[in-house]
């Protein structure tokens, strides 16, 4: 036994095995301590790494592999969270603010480097380390409702700018590192980096258009076509002489918009955010040596070099904010938020701190103190950003002031629900929930019954599979019939349930879909997603997911949780409307504010909800609740306790730039409540919901003091 032991002690399956079990359980422990999974996964590359219990080491083939896919997964992950489209519709500005965010760090960072001795190569690469950021807090402005917020879209489209320059001077000073680097050689370099560009940004879209039109719905062949794009840059990069992590990052962006908001693209993320990039972390972690990181700490010049760089990025960047602010002319409160978005450091300076640290350009005293600035930076950027974000344009009512009390579904037109049926003993709740909806409008209902496919039309199986859908459609016809609403089954064979849900919605023009509740409860589901998943992705029209634990004619107390005051928080008003003019319910809007809120704040708060409620609704019959806790999701909870029904929003939410999930609200409370519940699930494109109100010129958060 001791032997057998012994000899798997070397074999590369074991060190994988032991970093998978890194990968699940330190994050979820940091996390508990409320300390970012970030830091879990460096402290265990430093336990278990030369300065702890030696199990890994940087120079093992086997890590060194891993953690290059991981930095190249990295880059390419932040260049694909870029959102492209916004970037075009603020290009001015955001090009703007990337040049003031970009040269002035990078000016600050070049004089940091120059007073502690540094020669100008490598204090222009500690200057580009600063000039760039990771947009770590984008779930905060956008669970917060202020994406539209004219600093906010600027400041995202400015990392475009700030990543692209900064990789840039990354490849010309590790060249110039290199020796025998002269003029032309410069030049050279940065032509072919210039064409490199070009054909990865126009070549790689194009290449992707058409692959992807060619194979339709072959999700396999799409994600395989992604990882090859990837690393075809990067090995590209290398060839003209430049880092790989360059062709991964202008890969990232080349594909950006071939992928959209697809399934395939968050099996991209999910892989790298999951496997790839904690090992990244990891082996970062492997790189520190615990005397020499204390000692960056203690020693007074070394700490005054770590001090030097965390002030003066913090500082460089609040200067380019308020450039910003004088420019184009923003209030206090956006230029706050703009500087805490652009405040974090991970995703492209980690990649480059590493690329310099292993070319000899950067020394360990840099690299720890980058790895102490990543740190405070990622800590305190989204802390900031939730603080300055939820007070912007505080007196702005816009939403409030146009609403209007319109039907949500369009009564010149006979509004068409329908409902995917697979459950004999949940599909009476369904129903009744699409009955109650279309009745006003003198709607109808469809229940769609999906047979899977089979590559011969004609065997026996497929027949079965028909005659047992037809059996589930009678069934629904006769419930429908008792519910006195004309439906119309629907029998379709398609070789994909969510596909076929999807199509059949598109080809019937329907005007919602609703589906019962789908659990994830396998890794398998957790990696490919589940049916439910892939309809809202797919959907051209909101999707109503549900859990129904009663009829819905008794589910007369409804709450409908408000953060902020958004177009899509209005939808879900009237939404829950509907319900209750069904059924003769009470709705209850709820808001959760910081326990900070000032009583005065509250007030106007409650008054705003009030008139947003009588304007929708029509009606007094309606209960504003506020509650003042820090945990909004437990309070949510707590308060479901006394209704029979809440009303959710239902989004998704990609990782930020270093990879790592960011928690839902929505999900934390789902998972815990005992009631009935329903999330509206919106289209991935901006459609024009049918029960929405005329677009505003911008969206706003609604309570200044909301979280």
């Amino acid at each position: 036994m001791g032997s057998a032991l012994h000899s798997l002690q070397g074999e590369p399956i074991v060190s994988f095995m032991i970093l998978l079990a890194v990968i699940l359980i330190v994050p979820l422990a940091f996390e508990r301590i409320r300390l970012p999974g970030i830091v879990g996964l460096l402290a265990a590359g430093v336990a278990l790494g030369p300065s702890g219990l030696q199990v890994f080491s940087n120079e093992s083939e086997t890590m060194q592999l891993l953690s290059d896919i991981g930095l190249v997964y990295l880059m390419f992950v932040a260049g694909l969270e870029v959102d492209i489209d916004q970037f075009f519709r603020t290009r001015n500005k955001s090009i703007g603010f990337g040049t003031f965010t970009f040269l002035v760090p990078l000016i600050t960072g070049t004089i940091v480097g120059r007073s502690f001795g540094f020669d100008w190569n490598a204090s222009i690469l500690i200057g580009s380390l600063f000039a760039s950021h990771t947009l770590l807090a984008y779930p905060i402005v956008s669970r917060l409702g202020v994406v539209g917020n004219e600093a906010v879209t600027v400041t995202i489209g400015a990392t475009i700018f700030t990543d692209i320059g900064a990789l840039l001077v990354l490849a010309v000073c590790i060249g110039i590192h290199a020796g025998n680097f002269t003029l032309v050689k410069l030049l050279t370099l940065l032509v072919s980096l210039a064409l490199y560009t070009v054909v990865v940004l126009v070549g790689f879209d194009r290449a992707g258009r058409e692959f992807f039109r060619r194979t339709g719905d072959e999700e396999g062949n799409q994600f395989l076509f992604v990882l090859l794009a990837v690393f075809l840059a990067a090995v590209g990069a290398q060839l003209i002489g430049v880092e790989k992590i360059v062709g991964a990052f202008l890969s990232g962006l080349a594909v950006n918009r071939v992928l959209g908001e697809s399934p395939v693209k968050e099996k991209v993320i999910f892989i790298g955010s999951v496997l790839f990039i904690p090992i990244f972390f990891i082996d970062m972690g492997l790189l520190i040596r615990i005397p020499a990181f204390v000692q960056s700490l203690t020693t007074p010049q070394l700490l005054s070099l770590t001090i030097a760089i965390v002030v003066g990025l913090m500082l460089s960047k609040l200067g380019a904010a308020l450039l910003a602010k004088l420019v184009y002319r923003y209030n206090w409160q956006e230029m706050m938020v703009m500087w805490s978005l652009s405040l974090p450091q991970v995703a492209a300076t980690l990649a480059a701190t590493l690329v310099g640290y292993r070319a000899g350009l950067l020394t360990e005293s840099v690299l720890n103190s980058v790895i102490v600035l990543m740190l405070v930076t990622a800590t305190l950027g989204p802390i900031l950003t939730a603080r300055f974000a939820a007070e912007l344009t505080t007196l702005d009512t816009a939403l409030v002031e146009q609403a209007q009390p319109e039907e949500w579904i369009d009564s010149e037109e006979r509004p068409l629900v329908i409902v995917p049926i697979y459950n004999p003993r949940t599909e009476g709740n369904l129903l009744e929930l699409a009955a109650m909806i279309v009745r006003q409008a003198g709607g109808r209902i469809a229940p769609l019954a999906i047979a899977l496919s089979q590559p011969r039309m004609d065997v026996p199986k497929l027949d079965a599979a028909i005659a047992q859908k037809q059996g589930l459609l009678t069934s629904a016809l006769e419930v429908s019939r008792n519910l006195d609403v004309f439906a119309e089954p629907i029998l379709r064979i398609d070789d994909n349930i969510a596909q076929g849900i999807s199509r059949a919605s598109r080809e019937q023009n329907a005007s919602l879909v609703v589906v019962g509740w789908g659990r994830r409860t396998s890794f398998q589901a957790r990696l490919f997603g589940n049916v439910i998943d892939s309809v809202v992705w797919a959907s051209h029209c909101p999707v109503a997911v549900t859990r129904l634990l009663d009829s819905p004619m008794n589910l007369s107390r409804l709450l409908v949780p408000i953060e902020n005051l958004t177009q899509q928080s209005i939808a879900v008003l009237k939404f829950a409307q509907v319900l209750a003019a069904a059924n003769h319910g009470q709705i209850t809007l709820l808001h959760i504010c910081d326990r900070t809120t000032s009583p005065s704040k509250m007030a106007w708060i409650r008054s705003q909800l009030s008139l947003l409620a009588k304007k929708i609704t029509l009606t007094s019959d309606f209960i504003i609740q506020i509650i003042p806790d820090d945990d909004v999701a437990k309070a949510i909870v707590q308060a479901s306790k006394s209704y029979d029904l809440v009303i959710l929003r239902f989004s998704r939410r990609h990782t930020s730039g270093g990879g790592l999930a960011v928690s839902d609200i929505t999900a934390q409370a789902t998972q815990k409540m005992t009631c009935s519940v329903v999330m509206l699930g919106e289209p991935q494109r901006t459609p024009s919901l049918v029960w929405s109100t005329e677009k505003p010129h911008r969206q706003e958060p609604f309570p200044p003091t909301s979280r």
